[in-house]
């Protein structure tokens, strides 16, 4: 019977059992294996982690541990104190897109809202969402870190909120997006963009009293609905004034 100890480091601690969380874990293993299946074997999603350290020198995923190894495993908020030699993270994408599992149906619709496109539906299963993260480069959120275990995930985040205000902010935050955002240009309902469209074009499609009140209207390319500044609209520059002024109190 073959040992390793393991360190897990700051928000890593999130997805260890309390007797785990801020000790020295004393992991005992019989079969060779590679270090990222055994960081997963205690709990932690491989795509949450940013940097590994074994012995005293910086390793990748596939590094076999030995006998006696000890370890320390940092998420990507420990480049604040420290600058890795190797990084476990895949390369950066050029363009951010997300696709989202079925618990964040609000915080979907808030990042459309901010202009970020976003693939979510109530029926997709772990299987699709994990092939449609590895084939279209997307990056995963989700609150079921089991998925983001699975071999096919290389981008992927576990959202730590439950409340959908708080995880809007989470996701700018971890992915660094404020400057990216640009509002009201995606469908709501679809994901899809928005395209200014003649009144006259879409008159009969449009409640009476809009009709009366507005002047200025958008048409999803995708599902052709229409949205205009109604009512609504005040309320989500609230929601975005808030998004925005949030960082500026950091």
């Amino acid at each position: 019977m073959a040992i390793a100890y393991f360190y897990f480091h700051a928000e890593l601690n999130h997805f260890l059992p309390r007797h785990h969380k801020q000790v020295r874990i004393s992991h005992l293993f019989e079969e060779k294996a590679s270090i990222k299946d055994m960081i997963e074997s205690l709990g932690v999603p491989h795509p949450e982690v940013d940097s590994i350290n074994v012995n005293g020198e910086y390793v990748n995923f596939s590094y076999i541990v030995s006998n006696g190894d000890t370890i320390n495993v940092y998420p990507i908020s420990a480049r604040n104190v420290i600058i890795p030699s190797v990084s476990v993270l895949p390369k950066p994408l050029s363009i951010i897109r997300f696709v989202l599992d079925i618990h964040l149906g609000k915080l979907a619709t808030s990042l459309r809202l901010l202009g970020f496109d976003t693939l979510y539906r109530n029926d997709y299963e772990d299987e699709k969402l994990a092939q449609i993260s590895y084939n279209q480069a997307r990056i995963l959120l989700t609150r079921d870190k089991g998925l983001l275990m699975r071999s096919l995930v290389t981008y992927g985040y576990y959202v730590r909120n439950t409340d959908p205000q708080q995880q809007i902010l989470e996701v700018l935050q971890r992915f660094d997006l404020f400057k990216l955002i640009s509002p009201f240009k995606r469908c709501l309902r679809c994901n899809g963009l928005l395209e200014p469209v003649d009144k006259q074009s879409i008159i009969e499609q449009v409640p009476e009293k809009v009709r009366s009140q507005m002047d200025e209207f958008q048409r999803c390319q995708d599902c052709d609905r229409i949205y205009w500044k109604g009512s609504h609209y005040e309320r989500l520059q609230q929601f975005l004034d808030g998004v925005i002024n949030s960082q500026r109190d950091e």
